[in-house]
């Protein structure tokens, strides 16, 4: 009788995965229809989030995050620059974010993935418009040198909502920078150092740091985010790439730690963003916010 049930189970179990994979929609439709996701969740519901820090010991910061199985490893390289004529009292950010084969069955070698550039464009923009970084405060000498942060996120496991991870990580990481001692070398340069060597491994004196300690940035206005899907009157918090590829109109709501608007976009579908739905997002968006301003807390990270 055990063993009839048990072939019975397993007969069902190949049905609904067979009917899973040829009517996609129409397997989530009727998950949707009872407010529930086929991974258990409710339809506002993010996946459960995880933030390590420090775990690329040759960044000056770095940080792992993970929204579901979605992760995103960022570090981050600091180097002394020649500030430009423009902005002389200011330092840089170069961000760029890289979607290796091993993130997704769609990623090919030796092809770069069509979302890298877009969601690298994406996450400079919110990054600087945000103001969570001062880019004064990576001034050393106005005119004569100062920060070029070099900020690299790779992309470790592709399973949907790709944008609020990353940007996760990138606030993480740089709660965690901590930018090197600098001095003036031998050759009148203002370079960072390690173990008495500057970086173009001239001699430094003591007398000659400029700063004796390493230092950690200040970061205000840090911006969170969520994805969500939209698709008739149904509003899904953090998609899976399953749900992304069946549903198709993403909307990406930034706010920042005063719950100011940073940004939003909509990345095409068919459906439309009413005002109602718009506003629904964004009250997601401040409870996701919420969430991830305790997960960042507990990490001593304002």
């Amino acid at each position: 009788m055990g063993l009839a049930d048990s072939s019975q189970d397993l007969s069902t179990e190949m049905e609904v995965d067979a009917f899973r994979r040829i009517f996609p929609l129409r397997f989530f439709e009727r998950h949707l229809s009872e407010s529930l996701r086929p991974d258990g969740r409710q339809l506002g519901k993010a996946r459960d989030t995880i933030v390590n820090l420090g775990l690329v010991s040759t960044a000056d910061g770095s940080a792992l995050a993970k929204i579901g199985s979605t992760t995103m490893l960022a570090a981050i390289r600091m180097e002394v620059m020649t500030p430009s004529t423009d902005s002389p009292d200011e330092g840089c950010i170069a961000l760029e974010f890289h979607m290796p084969p091993i993130c997704s069955p769609t990623v090919r070698p030796g092809r770069p993935a069509d979302a890298a550039p877009v969601i690298s464009k994406r996450l400079s923009d919110t990054i600087l418009s945000s103001g969570m970084i001062d880019l004064k405060e990576l001034c050393l000498v106005s005119g004569k040198a100062a920060w070029m942060g070099y900020l690299d996120i790779y992309c470790l496991d592709a399973d949907g909502a790709l944008f609020d991870a990353a940007l996760l990580s990138a606030v993480a990481a740089f709660s965690n920078l901590q930018i090197p001692v600098v001095a003036l070398n031998d050759n009148g340069r203002i370079v960072a150092i390690t173990g008495g060597k500057d970086q173009d491994n001239a001699s430094i004196t003591e007398k000659e740091a400029v700063n004796k300690e390493k230092r950690k940035l200040t970061l205000k206005n840090i911006p969170f985010s969520l994805t969500c899907i939209l698709h008739k009157n149904y509003i899904l918090a953090d998609p899976t790439t399953e749900e992304e590829s069946i549903m198709d109109t993403l909307v990406t709501v930034v706010l920042d730690s005063s719950d100011q608007m940073v940004s939003f976009y909509k990345s095409g579908g068919t459906a439309l963003a009413y005002s109602s739905a718009i506003k629904s997002c964004i009250e997601l968006a401040r409870k996701r916010a919420k969430e991830l301003k305790q997960i960042l807390g507990e990490m001593d990270i304002d």
